[in-house]
């Protein structure tokens, strides 16, 4: 079994920056790809960013050159740089992980993060 616990969200200012990390406990090392996905009230969930163990990133068209996502493999921990934050930003953040093992896919309990002036 594997827990994702998420932290960092909070109110900002557009044009500002927060980081976002997420921390895996459990079954941590039969984890490939982490990533994170958001959701924004009355849509669906839709995907950030995604980093594979072997260092592969995929990004969403609209957060390419504003955020950068990373990992730290010893700390089993995942990371989301944002900057140039914007409005159409706000949403509620859920870390993710894939198990290639069991074919399972787990999630944090999610963390807001709320762009406004």
């Amino acid at each position: 079994q594997v827990q994702l616990v998420e932290s960092g969200g909070g109110l900002v200012q557009p044009g500002g920056s927060l980081r976002l990390s997420c921390a895996a406990s459990g079954s941590a090392y039969s984890l490939n790809t982490m990533g994170w996905y958001r959701q924004a009230p009355g849509k669906s969930r839709e995907r950030v960013a995604t980093l594979t163990s072997g260092g592969s990133t995929r990004y969403q068209d609209s957060v390419k050159g504003r955020f950068t996502i990373s990992r730290d493999n010893a700390k089993n921990t995942v990371y989301l740089q944002m900057n140039s934050l914007k409005p159409e930003d706000t949403a509620v953040y859920y870390c993710y992980a894939h198990n290639p093992y069991n074919l399972r896919d787990y999630w944090g309990q999610g963390t807001q993060v709320t762009v406004s002036s």
